[in-house]
């Protein structure tokens, strides 16, 4: 596959004539950090003073939802962020969620979700585990997965643009480069590639 990508200099393109919107679709890639921390720690206050779970319990439903964003991070990266609708509607909407981070993949000031969607997204994620685990578990399994979260975003912001020494990124960003540079089909997974595996998406060099 050709170049698949319009610009790979730190470069932002406009997005809405509003000014308002255009603001909102960039962020430094340190605002999660400062606004899911406080998050995860106050689930994890809540884990130990308010219901009084046990240490094992704690570690395990945040390894759970750790395990569970890893999946999420697959699924939505692979159906949801390269979704091909058929209405120019949807390809706008695609294209915003995504699409511009592949015509643009160095555009440092897009590389990590703005709270403008990771904040909803994230409310969604919470009401779903409420409804499904109950309130007591969900605090520590709701810190989990925001970690992982977490993870996800400053990873994929290093990816791109720190000069990362550790093997184990080395390989996250041959992985990840060759989604965006070889194959967009296939590779789905940026903090880890272990989804990659299960459905048979890695690239055929590497899928074993």
């Amino acid at each position: 596959m050709g170049k698949n990508f319009v610009s790979n200099k730190d470069e932002t393109v406009r997005m809405f004539q509003s000014d308002f919107l255009e603001a909102f679709s960039k962020v430094h890639w340190s605002v999660p950090l400062y606004l899911f921390i406080p998050l995860i720690l106050y689930f994890l206050e809540r884990s130990i003073f308010l219901y009084h779970l046990t240490a094992l319990t704690i570690i395990g439903m945040l390894i759970a939802g750790i395990f569970f964003w890893s999946f999420a991070e697959y699924f939505l990266h692979r159906y949801l962020f390269h979704f091909h609708p058929n209405s120019d509607i949807g390809k706008r909407l695609i294209w915003i969620f995504h699409g511009v981070h592949h015509d643009y993949p160095s555009d440092s000031k897009r590389l990590v979700m703005p709270p403008s969607a990771s904040v909803p997204l994230a409310t969604l994620f919470y009401l779903l585990f409420l409804a499904t685990l109950g309130p007591i578990l969900t605090a520590p399994f709701f810190a989990g997965f925001i970690t992982g979260y977490l993870f996800y975003d400053i990873t994929h912001f290093a990816i791109h643009h720190f000069n990362v020494k550790s093997k184990y990124f080395l390989e996250l960003k041959k992985h990840h480069s060759k989604h965006h540079y070889q194959d967009p089909n296939l590779g789905y997974g940026v903090s880890q590639k272990t989804w990659d595996y299960v459905f048979h998406t890695n690239f055929p060099s590497t899928q074993k």
